[in-house]
C-alpha cells in the first residue's frame, strides 16, 4: 500500500505549498496531493505557483497524486460554475496531478418555491460533472467526486451521481470515513463503491452518540445528530482496517493519502497516521 498525505492535513499550521512541500518529504511521505494552492501568494498568478509547486516537488522527490477543490453546481451559474472548474483542471495540469477531485454542492440554498432533495438536482450535477470530464480527458487528467458535503455523500447518492455521468474519465475518490457523517456503514457503502474507484483517503474519526450531552469544543454533529471528531488514523472509531481490506481485495493499488482533522498537533497526528497505516497494510 502506498501511503501519501494531503496538503489539508496541515492545514492548523498555515503553512504554504512550498513549506508544506519540504515537511511531508522530511516526515518520510513520498506522494502528495493538494487541496487548493495553501497560501498561493497574491502577487503570483495560481497557474504560475502550481508550476513551482510541481518543480520543487520534483526537486525533493515528491509525486503528486491529486488536486482538490471546491464547488457548488447547484447554486452558482452552471455554466460559469463549469467554466472556472475547467480552470482548475488547467491547474491540475500545471501540478502534473493525474486526478482532480471537485465538489458537487452543499444542497439547495432556497427552498421557497417547494420541496427539493438530490433526485431533483441530479440531472444538473450529472451535466456539470460530465462537462468538467470531458474537458479534463483532453488533458490527461481524471477528475471525481468525493463522499463529503453531507448532501452528496451517502453511498447511494454517490453511486446514482456515478452511474448518471457514465463517463470512463469520473470516479469517486473514496473517503473511508467521511460516511460516519451522514451515520452510514463504512464497509457496506465502500463494498459498494469500490467499482468506482479512483483514489482513496485514510480519515478516522471519533464517535459519540447523539444521545449523550455535547462533548464540548472539537465535535461537530453527523447528519442524524451523532457526535464526531476528526482523530488520528487507527485511534479512532472508523473500521480503518476493514476498510482497507476491502480496498485491497478490490484490487486497488494505487496511493491511500491521509487525511487529518484532529485537534492533535498535526505532525504527531499525521506520522502516528503514517506509522498505524503502515502497521495495517500487514494486516490485511
Amino acid at each position: 500500500m502506498k501511503i501519501g498525505v494531503s496538503s489539508y492535513s496541515y492545514s492548523q499550521l498555515n503553512m504554504d505549498a512550498i513549506e508544506i512541500v519540504h515537511k511531508a518529504k522530511e516526515m518520510g511521505i513520498d506522494y502528495i496531493e493538494f487541496s487548493g494552492l495553501p497560501n498561493c501568494p497574491e502577487d503570483i498568478e495560481p497557474l504560475d505557483y502550481a508550476k513551482q509547486i510541481r518543480e520543487e516537488c520534483k526537486k525533493v522527490g515528491l509525486t503528486i497524486v491529486n488536486y482538490a477543490v471546491g464547488a457548488d453546481l447547484l447554486n452558482n451559474d452552471l455554466e460559469a460554475e463549469i467554466e472556472r472548474l475547467k480552470g482548475e483542471v488547467d491547474i491540475a495540469k500545471a501540478l502534473g496531478a493525474p486526478t482532480m477531485r471537485h465538489d458537487a454542492t452543499s444542497g439547495y440554498q432556497d427552498m421557497s418555491d417547494g420541496a427539493k432533495g438530490f433526485d431533483q438536482a441530479l440531472p444538473t450535477l450529472i451535466e456539470g460533472y460530465r462537462a468538467v470530464t470531458e474537458y479534463a480527458q483532453g488533458l490527461g487528467i481524471r477528475t471525481m467526486v468525493e463522499n463529503h458535503g453531507f448532501f452528496c455523500q451517502d453511498s447511494d447518492r454517490v453511486e446514482k451521481l456515478l452511474t448518471g455521468v457514465g463517463h470512463p474519465n469520473f470516479g469517486l475518490l473514496l473517503d473511508i470515513g467521511n460516511f460516519l457523517c451522514v451515520d452510514e456503514d463504512p464497509v457496506k457503502a465502500i463494498g459498494k463503491l469500490m467499482p468506482y474507484v479512483f483514489h482513496v483517503h485514510a480519515k478516522d474519526f471519533h464517535i459519540k452518540s447523539g444521545m449523550l450531552p455535547n462533548p464540548g469544543e472539537g465535535w461537530f454533529r453527523s447528519r442524524g445528530g451523532n457526535y464526531l471528531r476528526g482523530a488520528i488514523v487507527g485511534h479512532g472509531d472508523a473500521p480503518v482496517v476493514q476498510s482497507l481490506g476491502l480496498v485491497k481485495r478490490a484490487g486497488y493499488d494505487g496511493v491511500v493519502s491521509i487525511e487529518f482533522e484532529g485537534m492533535e498537533d498535526p505532525i504527531k497526528g499525521i506520522a502516528v497516521g503514517k506509522k498505524n497505516l503502515e502497521y495495517f497494510a500487514e494486516l490485511i
